[in-house]
């Protein structure tokens, strides 16, 4: 399910987004004062004249490194299938899932799947590479031109007696068929773009926008040495006696634990470094493939900026919970970036090392190198029996979330358990993850018990994301004050500030604290502030002007993509230029998604040139029909251009080739309502609402269009959705007047009184209050 509420959300969104094992940089540098931002930074020239050579040379002089790093997941992330690499069983085995059987057997040797196709027949595939190793392995097939799919049927590697040696869908709880976009043979599952910059060294993806095809390249198959130390080739030549050579002929030394040890000062109980560590190069390293993001430019090396080839994704939802928790698959870096190990100095091979990625230490061992065990790893700590399961420092502080059925990966948060914030917010907790048959209400009481004074009821900023995010503006709390106070505070960690300014409403009350963001040293925190421009008209975008000269490419190209459209001075107008070829660029690297070809077409549209939009958007529906924004945008441009009958024929196409996409419904619905087709108009509203309860667009638009004949179903409809959508303007002001329209003068008054104090500017909830008799 969360893979699908992933993709929902994605659907109507513009921006270009990795789904799955990708990569980006979560700012890594300590807070600092705003200042202003740097033009553009010249990469290394060794990092620019270095070759690639491969693991093995690495191997005569880092014989033990190069060991311990064959038996690494690294290693194995991507192989060729071979008898020595495919872990699943082959032998005439078969899996049913939802009416389909697939069979997996050999074919003079090659390992064969037999499993419907992108037109739902059986076909059989043979299987190019192995995927992962543990605790799943997945398989890659070939469907011509370069591209390569993941099957979403994995063998379980895990041994028996834990569930494991068996064939398992990724996707159990739904019913994927060949026409759902979580099918092995849609975009979704592409390991060209999904999964290649993570499983293979130095990547190239070698697509040609002409042909329609890939050739893909790389240097190694797996991660090797060189995606973490950067090509070898100067290095070798350092080692051979070149004298010639700094830094060892290395693009980047990762040094940033050498001398350095960890002392515990007079009365403390947590370790402190023994000197200030403030650039986090090894984890913005990590973080290439270990954080979501999407892709702004190929060729990352390790020493150049992770913020000019990748662009993050913040703190939002559905990503994380409000507190900052894991919910999607977001591989770690992020979570790590707001914790107060990472603001200590704390980096990734303290915890792991490097080569064979083990635990350095295990169970409480571990985290005692740090946190003083005679004051942490006891029961008047963690108040569970000593050496059992709560005892361990993990199960409270790192809970886990399983992905693709049986891998649990532990959030790197490093928070503390709140159940009196799961009381508020709903959010998971680690008490009632262990304690499943108690609730959260039990579990605050004891946390409450424990800790009689008060110690867990500590501000945080989750009540602020989690209000900002249901969108309230006013009341019991100051929302837009307290994304300010966030925004400008040094004890928040960057990706907190950062993702406390993309909620921020740039108007004249938070434009300045926006311009200090979009100025400050921390790229996080400028995309954030950038961000929050996406929300207001072009013309109400000149504070970026500045971005266009940032240093990290992609800061500088989404500066030019939301800059496109506006009135650019003179001053700027080269910057604007370069920046905008850098989006450009951008685009073009990601042309084999749909996703790419409906950015480009977006920015013709605001360039003037309609008809070139037009046939972008042709080009991402032939790509992937199902691509809704392209399929919307599309339909949008037809009925502006009196194209009405096509724009409506666009969309039914799109619901044969998806019909339970709930965007196209409302679509329909309303270019049937513009057609004065009432009946057939509220059908498709109805499926859109049914197919998108949580989205309060549809509830409103279904209740504007039923309450001309069934007032009372629009109220209760209204009611309804305010229930889980509170602050929203749209129905709110739809409860007040219809209450008021059909004889509920208390209900209309109190709608009208919440609408105002959310929005204290709305002038016909003002107006409504006056004719009810209140001011």
């Amino acid at each position: 399910m969360a893979r699908r509420r992933l993709l929902t959300w994605l659907a109507p969104a513009l921006a270009l987004l990795c789904l799955a094992l990708a990569v980006v940089w979560y700012s890594l540098s300590q807070p600092s004062a705003p200042a202003p931002v740097a033009t553009t930074a010249p990469e290394t020239p060794t990092a620019r004249t270095a070759e690639f050579v491969g693991s093995r040379a690495c191997a005569d002089c880092h014989s033990s490194q190069y060991h311990d790093w064959q038996e690494s997941q690294h290693a194995h992330a991507m192989a060729h299938a071979d008898s020595q690499t495919v872990l699943g069983d082959f032998n005439d085995r078969s899996f049913d899932y939802q009416g389909i059987t697939s069979t997996f057997f050999k074919d003079n040797g090659q390992f064969t799947v037999r499993t419907d196709g992108p037109d739902g027949e059986l076909t059989d595939y043979p299987v190019a590479f192995t995927f992962g190793l543990d605790p799943l392995q997945q398989y890659l097939i070939e469907l011509g031109d370069g591209e390569l799919q993941a099957l979403s049927i994995a063998w379980d590697t895990r041994p028996a007696e834990q569930g494991g040696q068996r064939w398992f869908h990724i996707y159990p709880d739904e019913a994927v068929t060949h026409q759902d976009p979580l099918h092995w043979t849609r975009p979704s599952q592409n390991w060209n773009f999904m999964c290649a910059d993570c499983h293979v060294t130095n990547y190239q993806k070698g697509f040609t926008a002409a042909q329609g095809s890939f050739k893909p390249q790389w240097a190694e198959l797996g991660i090797g040495c060189e995606a973490c130390h950067g090509p070898g080739s100067e290095h070798l030549r350092w080692a051979a006696g070149a004298d010639d050579l700094a830094a060892y002929g290395l693009t980047l030394q990762l040094d940033q634990r050498q001398g350095l040890s960890w002392y515990y000062q007079v009365e403390a109980v947590t370790a402190s470094p023994s000197r200030p560590t403030s650039k986090h190069k090894e984890q913005a390293l990590c973080a290439q493939c270990h954080s979501l993001r999407s892709q702004v430019s190929e060729g990352f090396q390790a020493g150049n900026s992770l913020f000019d080839h990748y662009r993050p994704e913040l703190l939002t939802d559905p990503l994380y919970y409000p507190d900052g928790q894991q919910r999607e698959e977001v591989f770690i870096s992020a979570s790590f970036a707001q914790s107060k190990m990472h603001a200590a100095g704390v980096t990734c091979s303290d915890c792991h090392e490097p080569h064979s990625q083990r635990l350095r230490a295990d169970g409480n061992t571990l985290c005692a190198s740090c946190h003083n065990a005679g004051h942490f790893d006891q029961p008047s700590h963690h108040f569970h029996p000593s050496g059992s399961s709560g005892a361990q420092c993990v199960n409270c502080h790192m809970p886990q979330t399983t992905y693709m059925v049986v891998d649990p990966r532990r959030d790197h948060q490093f928070g503390i358990p709140g159940p009196h914030r799961s009381l508020r917010l709903d959010t998971p907790n680690a008490c009632i993850g262990c304690h499943q048959d108690q609730d959260n209400a039990w579990a605050a009481a004891a946390v409450a018990d424990w800790y009689p004074e008060g110690r867990w009821q500590h501000a945080h900023f989750a009540d602020v994301f989690a209000a900002a995010d249901a969108g309230q503006r006013h009341g019991t709390l100051n929302v837009q004050q307290a994304l300010t106070d966030l925004l400008a505070s040094d004890e928040q960690a960057p990706i907190i500030r950062g993702s406390a300014a993309t909620r921020l409403t740039p108007d004249a009350q938070n434009l300045n604290a926006l311009r200090d963001g979009l100025r400050h040293t921390d790229p996080l925190i400028r995309q954030g502030s950038l961000q929050a421009f996406e929300r207001v008209a072009p013309d109400q975008r000149q504070p970026l002007l500045p971005l266009l000269r940032d240093r990290e490419r992609s800061l500088r190209s989404a500066a030019a993509r939301l800059l496109a459209g506006s009135h650019i001075p003179e001053t700027y107008a080269d910057d604007f230029a370069a920046a905008l070829a850098d989006f450009e660029a951008e685009l073009a690297l990601n042309a084999d998604r749909a996703d790419a070809l409906n950015q480009l077409a977006l920015l013709r549209l605001n360039q003037g040139n309609a008809g070139e939009a037009e046939s972008l958007w042709d080009q991402a529906l032939a790509r992937d029909a199902q691509h809704s924004a392209s399929r919307l945008n599309l339909a949008d441009l037809l009925r502006a251009q009196g194209r009405e009958a096509a724009s409506q024929r666009l969309l039914r196409e799109g619901l044969i080739e998806h019909p339970t996409d709930g965007l196209l419904h409302y679509a329909l619905g309303l270019s049937l309502v513009r057609q004065q087709q009432g009946a057939a108009a509220l059908e498709h509203l109805q499926q859109a609402y049914e197919l998108r309860p949580e989205d309060p667009r549809m509830a409103y638009v279904l209740a504007v269009a039923t309450e001309p004949s069934n007032p009372s179903q629009a109220l209760t409809l209204l009611d309804r959705a305010l229930q889980q959508h509170p602050y929203h303007a749209d129905l709110l002001w739809a409860a007040a007047s219809f209450n008021a329209r059909h004889g509920n003068p208390n209900a209309a008054r109190d709608y009208a009184e919440q609408l105002r104090q959310q929005y204290p500017q709305h002038s016909e909830a003002g107006q409504l209050l006056q004719r009810l008799g209140t001011d």
